[in-house]
């Protein structure tokens, strides 16, 4: 099946046409900065524009910086406040004029990572942390996904939000060295890993390809691996939600329910 796969972040919104049986990307990573303010009626415009560009029609898959709740934002991490309590699915459905099936973005990166990526065929619990302008996370244990986790928003034993302490945002705009943020990133870690224990952890979003520069620093028992499509998980992810929506709806009844 091949799905238009969107992830929109805090500062880009990137885009291409996926594959769901491999996940190939099937045409080239476009990228769009993403509104300013960040308003529904502004980032549906683009998504609108966006979609028009590839001039696609069939159903599309989003991975959204917020917690969804059966089609709802729940939260607005890096977008504006005004999404919260509304239908998303359904509005930009209307905005766009296509399908659309929407997940938290880590979510949809993590859904990615465990079906072709560095979570495959691993049992047990893994975490996946997407690094961007925030910090995502996605639990899964034994391939099973727990939604809407949300935990780059834990406080640190430093009393600062995580996101605000380790994220990739906070490294470039305080100019951090690779060691130093390494050491923030590693207590952000080493928390995570005191209270869920997981036995993998996969590190996606713009600096996963940089690990070999802040892996000194980690010192967490559980392994700690790149994301296998590194910044291209949350379009990979976003579509793979879609399809199994879609195979959801398209499921006949169970006859003995």
């Amino acid at each position: 099946m091949q799905i238009l796969g969107i992830d929109v972040g805090g500062t880009g919104i990137k885009t291409a046409i996926v594959e769901t049986t491999t996940g190939e990307l099937l045409t080239e990573r476009t990228r769009v900065a993403t509104p300013r303010p960040a308003t529904p009626q502004a980032v549906g415009m683009t998504l609108k524009e966006v979609i028009n560009e590839h001039n696609w029609s069939g159903p599309v898959g989003i991975g959204f910086p917020a917690a969804i709740q059966h089609g709802i934002a729940r939260t607005a991490a890096n977008i504006d406040k005004s999404f919260i309590g509304l239908p998303i699915a359904n509005f930009f459905s209307e905005q766009t004029g296509c399908p659309v099936y929407m997940a938290n973005d880590a979510d949809a990166a993590g859904l990615a990572e465990m079906r072709f990526g560095a979570g495959k065929n691993n049992p047990g619990v893994v975490l996946i942390i997407t690094i961007g302008t925030g910090l995502g996370t996605a639990l899964f244990s034994d391939g099973h996904l727990l939604p809407n986790t949300e935990l780059g928003h834990v406080f640190l034993s430093n009393g600062v939000e995580a996101e605000r302490y380790a994220s990739e945002a906070v490294r470039v705009t305080k100019d951090l060295k690779w060691k130093d943020w390494g050491e923030r990133f590693n207590l952000y870690l080493t928390t995570m890993e005191s209270l869920l224990w997981p036995d993998l952890i996969v590190l996606g979003g713009g600096v996963s390809d940089k690990l070999h520069k802040f892996s000194p620093m980690i010192t967490t028992k559980a392994p700690v691996v790149a994301a296998s499509f590194l910044n291209q998980a949350g379009i990979v992810g976003a579509a793979l939600f879609a399809e199994e929506q879609l195979k959801r709806r398209n499921a006949s009844p169970d006859p003995a329910r």
